[in-house]
């Protein structure tokens, strides 16, 4: 009997969020139930053994049928609407390891909705030739290749109305690659189609094939045009761990800088100029390397180059493997990363080895890090580890920023009335464009827009997004129906984040022009308090480098530190922290209200005694955030001050509103 093998990862907010106690329900082709799973503290299940069909029929080109049995998964947690996967594909020998990216319910949304996703049978099996379209003479070409992540795949032929997704650039690689071919194959073989993957994607990056024409993603998935990718499909093992070494590796001609247009097809049903996909397996039977397979079809010239230029890395790999004994600012970095990445993934060990030093308690961090995300677990720190290390530390901390954004908005429990659109701008503008990034964290459907204030074409396609997913009118205007689904999405999503552990410090990535006297100054510190917080023997910084800096509180908790943002006035301040202008001014010894962005800001802390309060009956049309807004107040002090849980008001009603 042959057997392959399952993995499931429950997980959000681009693996963010791992989700623990997720219900997994495993079915046959017969829908009959085979395994009923649940995921651990890292989001993921036990590897389970599925019965499927002999290795060697994946390595017959002539054989005709499908050569595995495909399984079903059905999936829900707490908080989130459910996802139903069909066909994943289960090959001897190998493992299959099943993303699932759950999506938040909205507030008061009762029941889940259920994600369908389909998995079709590979790209190589298919008949039928391929039409892949080749740069013209003239492409409008980038200064340097460099690796987008994420990537924009759009789901569907270039002019169809189709959704865009954002992904990793390794996840959009794993997947086409598990899409186009059996992972069964020689390893020489998968890396010369791993490499003829990655270039394809590259050069039509690099030559602006799909932006230069006036669309707004990076490539398609349909192979007329381009290559297979499938999203939400699973990925193999076998294949994840080769892109995890080599996705910034690309196939081009020597002398030259532009990635090769590796086009390819299967070799059997289809030809093409290019790449044989099957002819692959025979080359690498024969014992030849990836680059001489890749010789075979492309110019003889063709060479395998490196880029480190990757977009959302926060440093690049440093080019030499961390392990046992290694020192210095990298392995700080490191050990800095794992120490925020377990936050939220807690099976990783605390580190107890002095900063800078690569110990075994290092090493036992490294290591189940590597486990949890399908690396090899060898406790060494090499490029496929840095990257993923760089990448979870980017995510876990792009999603607390934005959770703490949210209450440095101000946002309430009350969509502003304005109606928006493109030639917008303002503070509602800001707040849109925050409750669209907070939306985009968790559905790579919707493209996060910059923060700017000002309602241009990138904000009008994320709102369009947006509204295409929460069943609205696509008309990239928002009114009141796309103001109440953003909010019941900001409130679904806050249901689900978990709260934030108090550390005693924030963590920085120096920039360019940065030195420890500016940084201490600019978060009211000193220069030997941040040295001896990261155990630094000298001045020196590196752009890159990940820094603690003491978060300072007065010893009686009288005040806290506030970092002033786009859009704060004092009266702002004043209300969102229950105290006075007047109490901030003196606090801070200001002269007037003018406030600088980035400015350092002591707020009196709130007094225990319960503030003073005058009662106020309700009248026809009232409503919290009316009241608010005309006493002086907050929505939320109002419903705390008087018990409510609900936005809810009854004509006649005796409110306590805060105020003299």
């Amino acid at each position: 009997m042959a057997i392959g093998y399952l993995i499931i990862q429950a997980r959000t907010a681009h693996d963010a969020l791992p989700l623990s106690g997720a219900q997994i329900w495993i079915t046959d082709g017969g829908e009959k139930s085979v395994y009923h799973l649940t995921t651990d503290e890292s989001g993921e299940t036990e590897k389970i053994p599925l019965e499927t069909l002999d290795r060697s029929l994946s390595l017959d080109p002539n054989f005709q049928g499908i050569p595995y049995i495909s399984y079903h998964v059905l999936a829900f947690a707490n908080g989130f609407n459910s996802v139903h996967i069909s066909g994943i594909p289960i090959l001897e020998g190998e493992t299959a390891i099943q993303p699932i990216e759950f999506v938040p319910m909205r507030e008061k949304q009762r029941i889940p909705t259920v994600t369908e996703i389909r998995i079709s049978a590979p790209a190589v099996s298919m008949s039928g030739n391929r039409y892949q379209t080749a740069p013209d003479t003239d492409p409008q070409v980038l200064r340097q290749v460099a690796i987008p992540n994420p990537i924009t795949v759009h789901l569907g032929s270039p002019g169809a109305a189709a959704a865009n997704v954002q992904v990793s650039f390794p996840n959009y690689v794993k997947n086409v690659a598990s899409s186009e071919i059996y992972p069964t194959w020689p390893e020489a073989s998968l890396r010369a189609n791993i490499y003829a993957v990655i270039t394809f994607a590259l050069n039509r990056i690099y030559t602006e094939w799909y932006r230069s024409r006036g669309y707004s993603f990076d490539i398609t998935n349909n192979t007329a045009y381009d290559q297979y990718f499938i999203y939400g499909r699973n990925i193999y093992e076998s294949i994840s761990r080769i892109v995890d070494q080599i996705f910034n590796e690309f196939v081009r001609r020597q002398g030259q800088n532009a990635p090769y247009f590796t086009s390819f097809c299967n070799g059997t049903t289809a030809t093409c100029p290019g790449l044989s996909q099957w002819g692959t397996v025979t080359l690498a039977n024969q014992g030849l390397s990836p680059l001489q397979i890749l010789r075979s079809y492309y110019p003889k010239d063709v060479e395998i180059a490196e880029t480190n230029i990757i977009t959302g890395v926060l440093s690049s790999y440093p080019g030499t493997a961390l392990k046992t004994g290694s020192t210095g600012l990298d392995v700080q970095t490191i050990q800095a990363y794992l120490d925020r990445i377990r936050r939220n993934y807690p099976a990783i060990p605390a580190i107890t080895d002095e900063t800078g030093v690569f110990g075994e308690s290092t090493k036992a961090a490294v290591t189940r890090f590597q486990s949890i995300f399908s690396l090899a677990p060898d406790g060494i720190v090499g490029k496929s580890t840095w990257n993923k290390l760089s990448y979870l530390y980017t995510s876990v901390t792009r999603l607390a920023e934005l959770d703490s954004e949210g209450t440095s908005l101000g946002i309430g429990t009350v969509p502003p009335s304005s109606i928006l659109r493109p030639g917008s701008s303002g503070q509602d503008v800001i707040t849109l464009q925050y409750l669209l990034n907070m939306a985009a964290e968790f559905n790579p459907a919707i493209p996060a827009p910059a923060q700017d204030g000002d309602f241009g074409m990138e904000t009008q396609q994320s709102v369009a997004a947006f509204q295409s997913a929460a069943g609205l009118k696509p008309d990239g205007i928002v009114g009141p129906l796309t103001w109440q689904a953003l909010y019941q999405t900001y409130l679904g999503i806050e249901d689900i984040i978990p709260p934030g552990t108090d550390t005693g410090y924030t963590e920085y990535v120096v920039r360019s022009g940065d030195t420890l006297w500016l940084l201490a100054q600019r978060y009211n510190t000193t220069v030997d308090a941040i040295k001896k917080l990261n155990n630094l023997t000298d001045d020196n910084l590196s752009i890159g480098q990940v820094l603690r800096i003491p978060t300072t509180e007065s010893s009686d908790g009288s005040y806290f530190e506030y970092v002033v943002r786009p859009g704060d006035t004092l009266w702002l301040l004043s209300q969102r922290y229950h105290t006075t202008v007047d109490a901030i001014k003196n606090l801070n010894g200001l002269p007037g209200n003018d406030l600088s962005i980035g400015q350092i800001l002591k707020i009196p802390a709130a007094e225990p005694a319960p503030a003073p309060y005058f009662e106020y009956t309700v009248r026809s049309g009232d409503t919290l955030w009316q009241l608010a807004q005309r006493f002086g107040t907050t929505v939320d002090a109002i419903k705390s001050l008087n018990g409510l849980r609900s936005d809810v008001l009854n004509i006649g009603q005796v409110l306590k509103i805060p105020g003299n």
